[in-house]
């Protein structure tokens, strides 16, 4: 069974930093897409960042510069470093596995998700 765990998150002011870390267990994920999503009170979970299993990175408009994703296969471990953040990052951040080694397989396990808050 496939078991996400993000950690990190918390209360920064707008303008900082935060890093992001999601362990994966259950399988081997080299093989598998990784990506980033969040979910604002009110709003939809939209895709974030996402990392094919070749290391092909994808980012939305709204954090490109500003967020990178990368992984550590040895680790099963996905992470997020934030920077430059805003008070419109403040969500819910969820990791995913892909369902295939790109992210247009789409994604089919989630974690339970980190608070990340920015304050103005």
């Amino acid at each position: 069974q496939v078991q996400l765990v993000e950690s990190g998150g918390g209360l920064v002011q707008a303008g900082g930093s935060l890093r992001l870390s999601c362990a994966a267990s259950g399988r081997t994920f080299s093989g598998y897409a990784m990506g980033w999503f969040r979910q604002a009170p009110g709003k939809e979970r939209e895709l974030v960042a996402t990392i094919s299993s070749g290391g092909t990175r994808f980012y939305v408009d709204s954090v490109k510069g500003r967020f990178t994703i990368s992984r550590d296969n040895g680790k099963n471990t996905v992470y997020l470093q934030m920077n430059s953040l805003k008070p419109e990052d403040t969500a819910v951040y969820y990791c995913a596995v892909g369902r295939g080694s790109f992210r247009s397989d789409g994604f089919g396990s989630w974690g339970q998700g980190t608070q990340v808050t920015v304050s103005s």
